[in-house]
């Protein structure tokens, strides 16, 4: 699991922790839509937008642009380790 999947102000379930794990991985190689990572990750877009936002709300990722917005990592959190 990616170390961002793990959030504070809510319960972690599994399903959710593998959901934002891959979200995480396709923010970390480039800024996407949450139309394109949907698409990508096989979720979804309701899926990807729920999880979105609450990565959004711990401040792991931030959207950019104007609709429909890019979805960026904000660099916080924790790192992995290679």
């Amino acid at each position: 699991m990616h170390p961002n999947a793990y959030l504070k102000n809510i319960r972690n379930v599994n399903c959710g922790l593998k959901a934002r794990t891959k979200i995480l991985e396709i923010l970390e190689i480039k800024q996407s839509s949450a139309g394109t990572i949907a698409k990508e990750v096989s979720l979804s877009y309701g899926v990807v937008i729920h999880h979105l936002r609450l990565l959004s709300n711990e401040g792991i990722v931030q959207h950019k642009g104007i609709r429909p917005y890019y979805w960026v990592s904000t660099g916080l959190g924790q790192k992995r380790i290679s």
